[in-house]
């Protein structure tokens, strides 16, 4: 790292000077490092995000919310003694940032002494970011009246089709960021990242009988990011396949979740098994480490090297790559998924899962099987399709399950007529335990993804 000396007035004009010189920045934070070394910090982290977003939100053909900004920000975290200070600052300017450190140092001082406090001393060995398709040179380049009228054309086409009523909006987004990370541990990375998406949300029928329903697409390139019409078209059909629902009685039945509600399932067992979790013991799976927590069906993945992902990343926001882990192993828990705070209180190491400030997934997921969707669907005597469900309703420490759903019932292997105003129960421990069938049809709309799965037995209360 480069010593104290970079702090000079010229060397910091040369660090922050122009855009063309983002790289420049992660020298910087070198340099803000060793400059809090010297000042008296046992370690440092310096986090720098520089970026620009893009977000165009319209509806009824009208543009209602339009946002094209630039940002960057530095943030550190010092500690000293066993005791942590945090600060952050958009002005990078050298008073700033040397009068930052200063304080960050002296207030550590009046935090709490807690041991478990600490930079990881185990980084591992980061991927190459140009192997993992991060960044797309073309989504810098659109013009803003390009993304606007892809929204505009995707709100468009969804209300050609005369039985939609009623728009949510269409919007368009893009971001270009750079992460920067530098401590005194030796470590220092960064790599460029882009994404855009295209969403629209739609309403059909009437007032007694009113529906909802949209459709996304994101990626991060532009190339891969699903036409107006697709989206559109998508958004329709899920909307217009709610028209006209009936109630049912309460019953335990089969129930198929797909791909989004899987992965909102996935989410939920996520943050069960979240270091975090486990050692402020709010976790039905606490002390289930190498136990059978589901059938032999069930493995989950999580693994930040997947080229192009919406979760992959060369190194976690501590700086930590791990490679791709088996987290459950047909059935058995093998991780919990970490940061080095969690791991340390759990004498464990972390697993690369520090994300802003907490604990996230990278690309998280439920290993797909073989089966089509529709032979999962054609299997169900009668049951119910998990399209939409809504409220909170989720209990971590129990791993109970009850929120309000919308779907499709199903008879003899056909969709007979769409279902509202019931209401899910059950208990997750059983729901990994009770999982029959896995499709084929894992699809990434977001780093926690699931396929289309069946579960033998839910509650649905109903009339």
């Amino acid at each position: 790292m480069p010593d104290s000396q970079d702090f000079h007035d010229d060397r910091w004009r040369d660090l922050v000077k122009t855009e063309s010189n983002r790289s420049e920045l992660l020298s910087l934070a070198e340099s803000l490092v060793t400059f809090a070394k010297v000042q008296g910090a046992d370690e440092i982290e310096v986090a720098i995000a520089d970026g620009t977003e893009f977000n165009a939100d319209v509806r009824l053909g009208k543009i209602e919310n339009l946002l094209e900004a630039s940002s960057r920000g530095l943030s550190i975290k010092v500690i000293k003694d066993s005791r942590t200070a945090t600060a952050s600052s958009s002005d990078l300017s050298k008073d700033t940032l040397k009068n930052m450190v200063k304080n960050a140092i002296e207030r550590a001082s009046f935090s709490g002494e807690d041991a478990f406090v600490g930079l990881p001393s185990d980084t591992g060995l980061p991927a190459d970011p140009a192997s993992l398709r991060l960044f797309d040179p073309e989504i810098p380049l659109l013009d803003s009246e390009r993304k606007i009228r892809m929204a505009l054309e995707t709100e468009r086409i969804a209300l050609e089709d005369p039985r939609i009523n009623n728009s949510h909006g269409a919007s368009f987004e893009t971001r270009d960021v750079r992460s920067i990370l530098a401590n005194s541990n030796g470590f220092s990375g960064e790599y460029r990242e882009s994404f855009c998406s295209l969403s629209v949300g739609l309403q059909a029928g009437e007032t007694d009988d009113r529906v909802e329903g949209y459709w996304f697409s994101s990626k991060r390139f532009f190339s891969e990011l699903e036409s107006p019409e697709s989206v559109a078209r998508r958004a329709v059909e899920r909307t217009l396949r709610h028209l006209n629902p009936r109630k049912i009685k309460t019953q335990a039945v089969p129930i198929v979740f797909e791909p989004l509600m899987s992965a909102w399932l996935l989410g939920f067992l996520f943050s069960c098994i979240s270091g975090s979790a486990i050692y402020q013991k709010s976790s039905f799976l606490i002390d289930k480490l190498g136990e059978k927590i589901g059938g032999d069906n069930l493995t989950l993945i999580d693994d930040p090297s997947i080229p192009g992902n919406p979760g992959t990343r060369p190194f976690d926001s501590e700086g930590v790559s791990f490679p791709r882990k088996t987290v459950v192993d047909q059935g058995v828990l093998k991780h919990y998924l970490c940061d080095t705070y969690a791991a340390r209180k759990l004498n464990l190491r972390s697993t690369g899962n520090s994300s802003g400030g907490g604990i996230g997934p990278n690309n998280f997921f439920l290993q797909p099987g073989t089966l089509p969707p529709a032979d999962i669907v054609s299997s169900l005597e009668r049951g119910l399709i998990l399209t939409r469900t809504i409220g909170h309703g989720l209990n971590p420490v129990t791993g109970d399950i009850s929120r309000g759903a919308f779907g499709l019932w199903v008879e003899n292997g056909e969709i007979v007529y769409p279902v509202s105003e019931v209401t899910i129960s059950g208990n997750l421990g059983n729901i990994l335990q009770s999982l029959e069938s896995i499709g084929n049809d894992l699809v990434f709309y977001g780093p926690v993804a699931g396929p289309t799965i069946k579960i033998a037995e839910l509650t649905i209360a109903g009339n």
